[in-house]
């Protein structure tokens, strides 16, 4: 399975524009650029596309530990927040938070903090990232 995204950059690197497409079209020259990775201006930017990509993994992957340990999950919800910090002359992802409020049915502390953190271990995304990876995860009653 490929799964793709595509940016166009026009300009030097702080006052240059960019888009971004997704193959699926949810993102469609979406703009992103100095002013709104590292200022508050609207648009997206790199590090937020891959905290929503952290949140989403390990949610789904944690549905699917649940659902093979015979579990269904009322609701999970996750944020994920991704670190961005300077290195040298440029930047470096260091780290990638996730905090997680669970409702489930029938499932107690120790059998959710063991599938949460396999989730949060085996998730492709967290495979993938070379940063700290955290997890608070919260099983609400």
């Amino acid at each position: 399975m490929n799964r793709k995204a595509n940016a166009v950059w026009q300009g030097n690197g702080k006052e240059g524009k960019g888009q971004l497409t997704t193959q699926s079209g949810v993102l469609s020259n979406n703009p992103y650029g100095f002013n709104t990775r590292f200022e508050t201006e609207p648009g997206t930017n790199p590090e937020e596309l891959i905290a929503a990509a952290h949140a989403g993994c390990f949610t789904m992957a944690l549905a699917f530990q649940l659902q093979g340990a015979g579990f269904t999950a009322d609701e999970l919800r996750t944020e994920a927040v991704v670190s961005l910090e300077k290195d040298g002359d440029g930047f470096t992802i260091t780290a990638s938070a996730l905090t997680l409020t669970a409702k489930i049915s029938g499932i107690d502390q120790q059998k959710f903090d063991e599938l949460a953190g396999i989730a949060e271990k085996n998730c492709p995304v967290s495979k993938v990232l070379n940063a700290k990876i955290s997890l608070k995860a919260t099983l609400q009653g």
